[in-house]
């Protein structure tokens, strides 16, 4: 465990100001509380939360963020309170001791629900002070460090989290050298046999071709040294996990994969950075699609640098990034920049932006009831890389890697993007699922009536704009719904002899214990309710003088036994006017079919079950339901007109879905009631006269035949 005195001797080390007695305290008391507690593996448990201190004196972050790792686990797992650490060291270390223990007991790993409302709360306690999650990032780097200590069901539950959150963290806020980290060290756990694999082909790799990095640097360094530019140059092979993501992500090999190998070249000033690009360009061959200028465009955690690929030694591919050293600074500790010092100041770097401008945008865009959406668009906001577009004006929209117009028509207001109906990059018009790079002029096309349509959901990718139109979609659904509903009621209220009005729309809703007049008429339109219940709550005597019962009776037929209830069968659905039999089942129940059903093939050898049924002479009420199925063209109108001709033949309709909706057709199947063959032959007519109807006919859900 490292001794107090090296601890403060790490933090004078780029802070000769250091309260040197806080962090003594601190450490003193810290360990005085974890007395008698131990780590999976052992150790004293207060090695912990002083190796955490440590991971971030390597940041030279300031004093209350040291003593905050030191206490960090003291409210939760000891017997200190937030009362007693705001005594010995004040306000804002017990602040930011709270929120850390905070986010320790977020679970994470929990149902989709209860993760989304915790990433709700982990946004909060970030919101306050971000240290509370540089804490926290130092924190969970020790506990995967040291993995191999837990059982092995929470080394699975750590690593998940760790890859799913705590990586993509780390990396949005600058802190790319702990994102990578941390991947490998969850990637170590989650597929051991892969990252295995990675090394070992690095092993063979440089038995094949020896050491190439030294041999690279020195070729970069002779290219500087040619065109008189003093910078520093620094080489590595890519960690396993982001190798290995590469492969899959490009669907290659190994030994196909380019840019296994990264060089960072660190310059004096922003000048001698393009320089370097020419001279870099000049001696190799630029891979096409593989430069990225985040100086002129910088990322929105601050991070700047030239990024390149080219055909090096051998022709091996070679990515190389270059920045100054203040650029260098952001790209390695993020958003730790802001309280870092040196000399025992804090550090003004002029490239370091306010982590906390992305947090609010992000905190902005989450505020919705619907967890998926808000889990999408989280995770599209951690893991996505950018690309930057203007406006014809000229302003800069950020966008995902990936983003369509649509991404960017949403990103510049909901208006622009649910009236959009094309768009131009660059001047040329091109569909609305074109993937957009970095640099293009984006001009939205719109058009006043336009609205978002379903399958722009296959085409937006950020989180915003999806969720957008999402909304526009239930909203549309259930504007559809209200006017099918309509119309299916002034129908059911023209069969009594009655006009439809909002007031009548009104009362029936709250008779029927509806809050909302529109609401029934939605459940109307989607089949929850029938015309003739609503009608029934207002006139049910002219609904009895029509012949429309407005409860369940037996139907009026011959042959039943004493006791027997009869049910139409769904597959033939007889009507009377046809001839019908009856099938009998365990109990006293019927089902009844036509003569004719091929159903009634499967009961040839139970000749005891079978009933001879007729129905009783006389008129039957409108009561048998009958499914009929409509192709009609897609005019304004020719819907509602349909309806009323339904209506107009006294055939109430009870159900109706549409089965397959196109640009110019509908297909719709209908169920209505009648009462009888005669009668439903009159309606067929009367809706086959009409001009837009191209089909209609009685539909039968009759089984195949063997």
């Amino acid at each position: 465990m490292i001794d107090v005195e090296d601890l403060v001797e790490l933090v004078r080390n780029y802070n000769p100001n250091s309260d040197s007695d806080l962090i003594r305290r601190a450490y003193a008391y810290g360990k005085e509380m974890h007395e008698g507690q131990f780590r999976s593996s052992g150790e004293p448990y207060f090695t912990h939360p002083v190796e955490v201190a440590a991971i971030l004196t390597e940041q030279q972050l300031d004093d209350a963020t040291i003593v905050t790792a030191l206490l960090h686990d003291t409210i939760e797992d000891t017997k200190s309170t937030y009362g007693e650490v705001a005594e010995r060291f004040g306000d804002e270390i017990a602040q930011l001791v709270d929120g850390v223990t905070k986010l320790t007991n977020l679970e994470l790993h929990s149902t989709r629900t209860r993760q989304a409302e915790n990433f709700r709360k982990l946004l909060m306690a970030m919101s306050k002070d971000l240290r509370v999650l540089l804490v926290k990032l130092a924190d969970r780097l020790h506990n995967m460090r040291t993995i191999r200590h837990m059982p092995p069901e929470k080394q699975l539950q750590k690593a998940h989290e760790t890859m799913d959150i705590f990586a993509p963290l780390a990396g949005r806020m600058g802190m790319q050298w702990m994102r990578e980290e941390l991947e490998d060290l969850a990637f170590h756990v989650l597929n051991p046999e892969g990252r295995s694999s990675i090394m070992r082909r690095f092993v063979k790799l440089r038995q094949q071709t020896g050491d190439l990095i030294p041999k690279i640097t020195n070729d970069i360094r002779e290219v500087l040294d040619k065109h008189g530019i003093e910078a520093d140059v620094f080489g590595r092979e890519k960690k396993p996990y982001s190798v290995w993501r590469k492969m899959k992500e490009k669907n290659e090999g190994f030994s196909r994969l380019s840019d296994i190998y990264g060089f960072r070249i660190i310059t004096r000033d922003i000048d001698d950075c393009y320089r370097v690009l020419g001279a870099v360009h000049q001696r190799w061959r630029a891979v096409p699609g593989r430069f990225k200028d985040y100086i002129s465009q910088p990322k929105s955690n601050g991070y700047r640098s030239i990024h390149t690929t080219v055909s090096g030694r051998d022709g091996k591919r070679v990515e190389i990034q270059i920045r100054t050293r203040e650029m260098h600074e952001v790209a390695e500790t993020g958003v730790a920049a802001h309280w870092s010092y040196k000399d025992g100041q804090r550090v003004e770097n002029p490239f370091a932006v306010d982590p906390f401008k992305w947090l609010a945008g992000l905190t902005e865009r989450v505020q919705q009831d619907d967890h998926d959406e808000f889990m999408e668009h989280f995770k599209l906001e951690m893991f996505s890389d950018q690309v930057f577009c203007f406006t014809p004006k000229g302003e800069v929209i950020k966008l995902p890697r990936g983003a369509t117009p649509i991404d960017f028509a949403y990103a510049i207001h909901t208006r622009i993007g649910s009236s959009c109906v094309g768009a131009k990059v660059d001047g040329v018009r091109v569909p609305l699922w074109t993937r957009l790079r970095n640099g293009q002029s984006v001009e939205i096309i719109t058009a006043e009536g336009q609205r978002p349509q379903a399958t722009w959901m296959d085409i937006a990718v950020t989180g915003r704009a999806r969720a957008e139109i999402r909304r526009s979609l239930r909203q549309e659904r259930r504007e559809g719904a209200v006017r099918l509903g309509r119309e299916l009621a002034r129908v059911a209220f023209e069969h009594v002899g009655k006009k439809l009005t909002d007031k009548a729309i009104a009362t029936a809703a709250r008779q029927m214990g509806i809050d909302n007049p529109d609401d029934l008429l939605a459940m109307l339109g989607n089949a929850e309710i029938s015309g003739h219940e609503v009608v029934g709550k207002l006139y049910p005597e002219l609904l009895r003088e029509k012949g429309v019962k407005t409860v369940e009776a037996d139907s009026a037929m011959i042959g039943l036994g004493e006791g027997q209830t009869a049910e139409p069968a769904s597959c033939c659905q007889p009507l009377p006017g046809e001839r019908i039999v009856g099938i009998t089942y365990r109990g006293k129940g019927v089902t009844v079919h036509t003569i004719d059903c091929p159903t009634l093939e499967e009961f040839e050898d139970q000749p005891d079950r079978w009933i001879d049924l007729r129905w009783s002479d006389g008129e039957h009420a409108p009561e048998h339901i009958v499914t009929i199925e409509i192709v009609v063209a897609n005019d304004a109108g020719t819907l509602g007109r349909i309806c009323t001709l339904i209506g107009e033949q006294n055939a109430n309709i009870s159900d109706m879905q549409f089965t397959d909706k196109k640009p110019d057709f509908y297909r719709i199947m209908v169920d209505i009631q009648v009462r009888d063959v005669e009668h439903l032959h009159n309606v067929l007519t009367a809706v086959e006269a009409d001009s837009d109807v191209a089909e209609v006919s009685r539909r039968r859900q009759m089984p195949e035949r063997g």
